[in-house]
């Protein structure tokens, strides 16, 4: 972990967030931040002068992906690999032949969301089949009851 020695809360305005900040900022919990955090897929650029860790905006930006990956069903390994090629891809002065293998392995995960997207549509629409034969059942019994008031 590198420290960027003692980080005021005026920091805060300027990219550097406690964790409750950040918590707040990505819209979870204190502790699914935490739980995040102690997977690894959070890390510190600091530390306050509290002793508590402190973040950056890049942080937020991982827990933003997180947030979008979590309810795909997109397991931790599956989220620290897509962090970890997500952050090796924009590192500088990167050889070209490395680079080109890591937009492949980026083209795999594009590949990949299409497919859980595609998935979900299709659970889409079975649901909203399902809710149309519902709506017909319920149109059904209210005609069954206004024809025969016993019937229910």
């Amino acid at each position: 972990m590198s420290t960027t020695g003692n980080i005021t809360s005026s920091s805060a305005r300027r990219g550097v967030y406690e964790i409750g900040e950040v918590a707040t900022l990505v819209a979870l919990s204190l502790r699914t931040v935490r739980f995040y955090e102690e997977a690894g897929l959070l890390v510190a650029v600091g530390e306050s002068p509290g002793g508590y860790p402190l973040y950056d905006d890049d942080a937020l930006d991982r827990f933003l992906l997180i947030k979008k990956m979590k309810p795909l069903g997109f397991t931790l390994e599956e989220m620290r690999a897509l962090l970890g090629l997500r952050e090796e891809i924009d590192r500088e002065g990167l050889a070209r032949e490395r680079r080109e293998e890591l937009q492949e392995r980026l083209a795999t995960w594009v590949s990949l969301a299409e497919e859980k997207l595609a998935s979900l549509q299709e659970q889409v629409r079975v649901a909203e089949d399902f809710m149309v034969t519902l709506h017909d059942d319920t149109a059904r019994a209210r005609l069954r009851f206004d024809i025969d008031p016993d019937a229910f």
